[in-house]
Parts: structure tokens; C-alpha cells; sequence
């Protein structure tokens, strides 16, 4: 069996992991010096967000050079030893491949504005309409068009992300030639395989307006076209040179989309990122909430896991507020995010893990604005406040909504900082929280999150049922979802309890754990409460 089938992964977002230098910012050197925290954790793999020079417009995001290390995070040697440490403890490195788009300091398109070959159609590069309009009326995901005007150039160039993230012009056969070589460059150092972001937009058929709609005006002019798969399945061939792994990050997929993008003998992907599950809470765009309703998410994960053999189960990432205060409850804190943890490490699929969500970080506690990081949050208050949207409605969206809630600093213990940074000043400011959130105390308390999700790596790596077994589900109701695994003659049953009020569920069995510490079961969940049983004669 393939080994991302059997293992934890576990995402790093290194410029808030562990910062080893005392200039505010995490780096490489210190990812190494916290990986037997991973190894404590059973972590197999460890997906690493972008570490490549960059202006970082967007946190890494937009990569200037492919082939080395930003200096804030360290060197080449570095990383090379990152990944020869994380092998010694039985962990895999994995990148984060973004070749959508490159950050527009990249040698690419400084030679693509000059018309420099064979860089000339590296990037979409369109002139106006006749009537002096942008090129199309597409939108892109940061809720703005998706053009901007080059001088050097004298044209408008494609960006479906940030204005310094200029899209890749896949027509170009040399620019996946490029991508080849990147991959070839980093497998032959090591890594074990690649995160590959937002990989389902890479082809686009036409510059020809989109069919308006509320947001991303042009979507059907760059989802998961044919192409796309075509070049997917160039890519397998360099990947299948090294056994390599992917997990790809697909915007809008339906799971026959995800089938054809990692189905058996498509020669594609290995796994999918989708998007439906974190979608349960919101109003047409992610910026618009509504109050989190579990029914409508059991029932989106029950959809998934009968429908793709094989899911990326997740969370929480880079991109999404923390899942306790999300799916949880802050007045239940410690509960909630055992329950939270029992889903994650329960359903059938690989399972990921943000850092800091195995002890329960949640959101960050800003006051305002101006402390936010996120390209993505400020460019939502632009717009916002084009449409004169008050301030304090604008603020309780970002608040709700930023990718800057999973970006705060990783809280180690209760000094200066959290124990992330000797610096005065961290690059974003540590949650306020992190005198009782903390691994240091964690640790040592037998009840707390982190010795939970402890708890459950060891019980999915001894029950091969947890990690290979089918899924069935037993109820979903609008706070309790019960299900089913089974692997040959053994047979385990989770039940969950969303809520704050006890319940009551038809399962019976041997307890095999509980995030009370019952020593057995008689059908009454209490407030928050996960239990997995042993199936007795079944």
C-alpha cells in the first residue's frame, strides 16, 4: 500500500512555525530544531508552504526563483539538511509547487516584459478593447479584475490572484518544460513529492469574456479543462521517475471532478484538496458567513467519503480560520477540539494537520485592520469599502474570514512571544491566548489536546481498520454523527456529539477511547463528546 495512505501529514507555514535567528520570522533551522515534536506526533510527512525567494506579495506565494531558499527562512544546505534530519526520524519532506502563476520579480517575466525569447509568451499578455477597457471582464479570487497594465510592455497581463502574481501561459510549451526541470530539481534533492497549488486553474481556453456572475467572472474559461489533465499527466511521467507523491489543491471540484483528476489509472494526482466541506458555512463567496450548521457538514463528508475512494482529510490550513472556534466551540475549548481531532484522525483518507491545531490555536485577537498581513484580507477591505460598506461591518467579515487566523505564531510555551521568537516583535502578532494555549503546558497535562491527538496517532497506527477500513455512516443528525469502519473482521464505530447539550445514539461496543475518560459506554454522549468503539460480534 502506498505510504500517504498509511501516514500523518503535517503542514508547516514556516514563517510562523519556529524562528531560530531572532529576526521575528520563522526559518529552516528552525523546523529542524522542533521535528521530534513531529516525530512525537507520528508524523510521516511534512508539507512544507512555499520557502522559495520571493517579495512576498503574498507570503511566498509568488515565487521569484524556484531553485533556491528565501533567505529569511535559510539556504539550500539548510534545507538539504531538513531533509535529511526529517528522514532520520522517519518523515518525508513535501513542497509546495505553484505554478499557476510567478511573482512578477521573477527573471521569467522580467524577461517577458521585455519580449526577451524564449521568454516572450511566458504569461498572458493581452492589449484593451477597442473601447480602451481591460482585456475581459474576468474577476479574480481576491475580489478584483484580473488585470493589470505593464509600461515596459505596453500591455495587460493576466493575474487571477494578487497584481505581483502573474498567471503561467500553459500554451507555451516551453513554460512546462520549466515546471519539468523545477521538479527534477527538487526530487533530486530529496523531497518525497509536492503540494501542488491551486493545480486545476493552470489552463486557460480563451482571454474571451466570462458569463458574469457574483465572483470570479471567467471561471469557465479555466476550470479543470481537458487540458489541464493533459498536463497533469506529463507531469506523472517525471513524478513516476521518482515514486513521487501529489496532493493537489483543486478550487470547485465536484467528486467527479476529483475522480478525474486522481482516479485510478487517470495518471494524474494522488489525492485532492477539495473545497466543499469548508464551504458548508458560508454565503456564494467565503467572505459572507453564516452560523455553522453540522447536519449540512455531516452530510458533505459523508457525500466525499462515499463518492472519492480516497479523501485528503483536513481542517484547517494557511487559507482558513481555526477549525475550534469554526466547527467547535470556544466555551468548550478542550472538548471541542478532541472531538474536532477524533473526526480528523477517524475518517477514511490521509489525514492532515495544521500546525498548532493539535493544541488547539484558535483565531487571532486583533483589533483592527491594520494589523492584518493578508494580501487577501486587505484587497476584501478595498472592495468593501468601495461599496461603503461601514467600517465595523468590514472589520467583522476580515475578522471572520482571514487567512491571517491560521497565520499567527506557533505557541511553544508561555515566554516572550510564545516561545517563537526571541525577537522583540514577532512578523504577526502571537495570539494574546498563549499564556494557557501552549505546547510546554500541554505536555505535561494527561487531559490536554495535545496529548489527545497523541492518543489518537497511536491508536490509527496500531488499528489498521482506522487507517485503511471502509466507511459507513450510521446517523447524521443535526448534532450527532455516528460511522461505521471496517477492515476484514474488525469493526470500530465513532460517534460525535456537535453540540453542547448530552445525546443520545443507538451504538453499542467496547470503549475503546473517550475524549471524557468513561470507562464505558452506554449510549449518552455528553456536551463535545467523541468516543470510538470496539464492534462486539459484527
Amino acid at each position: 500500500m502506498e505510504w500517504w495512505k498509511d501516514a500523518i501529514i503535517y503542514q508547516i507555514y514556516p514563517r510562523s512555525f519556529q524562528d531560530s535567528n531572532g529576526d521575528g520570522i520563522g526559518d529552516i533551522p528552525g523546523i529542524i530544531s522542533r521535528l521530534d515534536h513531529l516525530q512525537e506526533l507520528e508524523v510521516g510527512a511534512i508539507w512544507l508552504s512555499p520557502v522559495y525567494p520571493s517579495p512576498n506579495g503574498d507570503n511566498g506565494y509568488d515565487i521569484s526563483d524556484y531553485k533556491n531558499i528565501n533567505p529569511e527562512y535559510g539556504t539550500l544546505e539548510d534545507m538539504d539538511r531538513l531533509i535529511l534530519e526529517a528522514k532520520r526520524r522517519g518523515i518525508r519532506i513535501l513542497m509546495d509547487l505553484v505554478i499557476n502563476h510567478t511573482s512578477t520579480k521573477h527573471e521569467w517575466f522580467e524577461k517577458s516584459r521585455r519580449r526577451i525569447e524564449p521568454y516572450t509568451d511566458y504569461y498572458y499578455w493581452a492589449s484593451a478593447k477597442p473601447d480602451g477597457s481591460l482585456p475581459n471582464n474576468w474577476t479574480g479570487f481576491f475580489g478584483e479584475d484580473c488585470w493589470q497594465w505593464d509600461d515596459v510592455r505596453g500591455e495587460y497581463y493576466l493575474h487571477l490572484f494578487a497584481k505581483t502574481q502573474a498567471d503561467l501561459n500553459y500554451h507555451c510549451p516551453k513554460v512546462l518544460d520549466e515546471v519539468k526541470d523545477v521538479l527534477r530539481f527538487w526530487l533530486d534533492r530529496g523531497v518525497a513529492g509536492f503540494r501542488c497549488d491551486v493545480i486545476n486553474l493552470l489552463w486557460k481556453d480563451s482571454l474571451e469574456d466570462g458569463e458574469n456572475r457574483l465572483a470570479l467572472t471567467g471561471l469557465e474559461h479555466y476550470l479543470s479543462l481537458p487540458e489541464t489533465h493533459d498536463i497533469l499527466r506529463q507531469l506523472r511521467r517525471v513524478l513516476d521517475g521518482y515514486k513521487a507523491f501529489t496532493v493537489g489543491e483543486t478550487v470547485f471540484v465536484t467528486p467527479e471532478m476529483a475522480r478525474d483528476l486522481c482516479g485510478e489509472g487517470r495518471q494524474e494526482l494522488n489525492m485532492v484538496f477539495s473545497f466543499e466541506h469548508m464551504e458548508c458555512d458560508q454565503h456564494f463567496v467565503k467572505w459572507l458567513k453564516h452560523d455553522f450548521h453540522p447536519k449540512a457538514f455531516f452530510k458533505c463528508l459523508i457525500k466525499w467519503q462515499k463518492e472519492l475512494f480516497w479523501n485528503a482529510i483536513y481542517l484547517e490550513n494557511h487559507d482558513q480560520p481555526r477549525s475550534i472556534p469554526r466547527f467547535g466551540s470556544d466555551g468548550w475549548w478542550r472538548e471541542s477540539g478532541k472531538l474536532l481531532a477524533t473526526l480528523l484522525l477517524t475518517l477514511r483518507g490521509t489525514p492532515f494537520i495544521y500546525q498548532g491545531q493539535e493544541i488547539g490555536m484558535v483565531d487571532f485577537d486583533f483589533d483592527g485592520v491594520d494589523q492584518v498581513n493578508d494580501v487577501e484580507s486587505r484587497s476584501v477591505d478595498r472592495f468593501l469599502t468601495a461599496y461603503h460598506v461601514p467600517e465595523a461591518l468590514r472589520w467583522k467579515i476580515i475578522a471572520r474570514t482571514s487567512r491571517d487566523n491560521a497565520r499567527t505564531p506557533m505557541q511553544w510555551d508561555d515566554g516572550p512571544n510564545a516561545g517563537f521568537t526571541m525577537a522583540d516583535k514577532a512578523w504577526l502578532g502571537v495570539n494574546r491566548n498563549y499564556h494557557f494555549v501552549n505546547l510546554a503546558d500541554q505536555e505535561n497535562d494527561p487531559d490536554s489536546i495535545w496529548n489527545w491527538y497523541k492518543n489518537l496517532a497511536k491508536l490509527r497506527r496500531e488499528r489498521e481498520v482506522l487507517r485503511r477500513g471502509d466507511f459507513l455512516w450510521l446517523e447524521a443528525t443535526h448534532r450527532v454523527f455516528v460511522y461505521r469502519r471496517r477492515w476484514g473482521a474488525e469493526s470500530v464505530t465513532v460517534a460525535l456529539n456537535f453540540s453542547d447539550r448530552p445525546a443520545r445514539v443507538g451504538s453499542r461496543g467496547t470503549l475503546l477511547r473517550s475524549n471524557y475518560h468513561r470507562d464505558g459506554f452506554d449510549g449518552r454522549l455528553l456536551p463535545w463528546e467523541a468516543v470510538i468503539l470496539e464492534d462486539n460480534g459484527i
